[in-house]
């Protein structure tokens, strides 16, 4: 599984590409062009059985959502028990739970409260009701959660130059929620490691250093990293989610893959980046990450937009992503081939319609009980070649966070569960004047149970999955397991000529 890889570099520098186990890093013209006999479908033995086209296809309408689910407190009250019990499972007496702006979602999901700008800190002991530490702005805020929980003010989780004279110190504060010489304490931040890092890497951390030295102090012991109760991907509390929290997703990716189409309809030679993205409209959702949109020479960069003028011919990149959901789509600014740059006027042939075969195979194959490296294995059967530059996972699970974990890596048995949300995130990285493709969207699996549920409980978004299955399979020729639930108004749908954005992608 690829490792410490930024997705600036890895589009700006090709990635690295992983076919039958090896890895190779790509350099220098030859490595980019690929074997002179591989260039007719390249790493895709199986084109003559899934045959692909451009076509004529009009995206339907689907809809937006008039309701935005919530989670009732009684869930987040569920998540709270089954939490404790398996930190109780564990050995530990003591579960705190760390999160700040940028790494909120572990907070957010067990609380329904994300910091806004300060440190915050969800303490489990067994007792009811569950502590939760914060700073001056936290106070407030933190009322958002539907929770009854027991407020501590800890003022230097506040942002510099505030009021510092009313609260206690930390130690303090730890100790009254029961953190004593001896107690076993395990943390929860936003990631945990492997044996990759070394001996102990329950002891690696990324919490503040001071509340792990505080710890220590009070215990006299190092706190235990148990991110993973709540992020592995195998039966991490986040890995399968209620048909509420589904359908938050689906809510969620429906807004941003609309506003996605509206940016991607308003694209034109001379219109800067910031005008188009004006179009998309966002509701206010918070964001997962930045808004990309970059052209040109910036399309490497998955940067955020600029003043820059979009130019005929040229690459473009664009994503939006708010919590439980992201879109992602990349092309030419071109309205057919002959609009190209003569060096790639086969870039539909050589690079789109492969990606779009496998990304097809992949969309057929994913599953109830599919193991996560049977996913991995379609991609490097298909994108092994280093032209196409594939080595970050192909596909992940997606959350309040848009990349919780992945089960999908070289050799997975991990099995796809009912409850599942994933992003489908294949993205290869030519480092060359072909650019990439690009479809990112989010589904989730469901078992006849978790349907039926969803169907009676969510009709709206229920008939916005049905219309978008139909859709996939009827239009575009991916046929779909019952479980598979496409979240995106966008449905799969590639166009690479982005001008010309009713000429997409199907199955021939």
């Amino acid at each position: 599984m690829a490792r410490g890889i930024t997705r600036r570099d890895f589009l700006q520098k090709g990635g690295v590409a992983v076919a039958s186990g090896l890895a190779a890093q790509k350099t220098g013209a030859n490595a980019l062009q690929g074997p002179p006999e591989n260039r007719q479908g390249e790493g895709s033995k199986d084109m003559t059985e899934l045959r692909v086209e451009l076509a004529e296809i009009d995206l339907p309408d689907f809809g937006r959502p008039t309701v935005a689910p919530e989670i009732e407190a009684a869930e987040y009250e569920a998540r709270l028990r089954t939490l404790w019990n398996k930190a109780v499972e564990r050995g530990l007496d003591v579960l705190l739970v760390y999160g700040d702006r940028e790494h909120a979602a572990n907070l957010a999901f067990l609380t329904g409260f994300g910091p806004m700008f300060e440190e915050a800190l969800l303490v489990l002991n067994g007792q009811a009701p569950p502590i939760l530490v914060v700073g001056n702005e936290g106070w407030g805020f933190s009322q958002v959660s539907p929770l009854k929980l027991d407020r501590r003010l800890y003022q230097p989780f506040s942002l510099m130059g505030q009021d510092r004279s009313k609260s206690k110190s930390l130690a303090a504060i730890l100790q009254d929620a029961r953190v004593r010489q001896g107690t076993k304490v395990g943390l929860v931040d936003w990631k945990y490691f492997g044996s990759e890092v070394g001996e102990s890497p329950e002891l690696w951390l990324n919490a503040p250093a001071y509340l792990a030295e505080t710890l220590r102090q009070v215990t006299g012991r190092p706190p235990i990293n148990v991110t993973d109760l709540l992020m592995n991907p195998r039966d991490g509390l986040r890995a399968l989610n209620s048909v509420d929290q589904l359908a938050s997703f689906e809510f969620a990716a429906t807004c941003v893959s609309n506003s996605l189409r509206r940016v991607i309809w308003s694209l034109r030679p001379g219109l800067s980046e910031f005008d188009a993205m004006e179009e998309a409209r966002l509701n206010g959702l918070p964001l997962s990450c930045h808004q990309y949109l970059c052209t040109g020479p910036r399309a490497a960069w998955v940067a955020t937009p600029s003043s820059r003028r979009m130019q005929r011919g040229e690459p473009c990149l664009l994503a939006l992503g708010v919590w439980g959901a992201l879109g992602a789509r990349a092309g030419f600014l071109v309205r057919n081939a002959g609009e190209l740059p003569g060096e790639i006027g086969d870039y539909a042939d050589r690079l789109v319609k492969p990606y779009f075969a496998a990304v097809v195979e992949w969309y057929q194959h994913v599953g109830v009980g599919v193991a996560g490296g049977e996913l991995c294995e379609i991609i490097y059967r298909r994108l092994g070649n280093p032209f196409f530059g594939v080595s970050l996972n192909p596909g992940h699970l997606i959350h309040l966070d848009e990349w919780v974990h992945s089960p999908m890596y070289p050799g997975s048995d991990i099995p796809l569960r009912s409850g599942m949300a994933l992003q489908v995130d294949i993205i290869p990285a030519t480092g060359g004047p072909y650019f990439t493709s690009n479809i990112e969207d989010g589904i989730a699996l469901a078992d006849e149970p978790l349907r039926q549920a969803f169907a009676r409980r969510w009709p709206e978004a229920w008939a916005r999955i049905q219309a978008r299955r139909a859709f996939m399979q009827d239009k575009l020729g991916i046929k779909l397991k019952p479980e598979v639930l496409p979240f995106s108004n966008l449905a799969a749908f590639l166009p690479p000529y982005l001008l010309n954005p009713r000429m997409a992608m199907r199955v021939a």
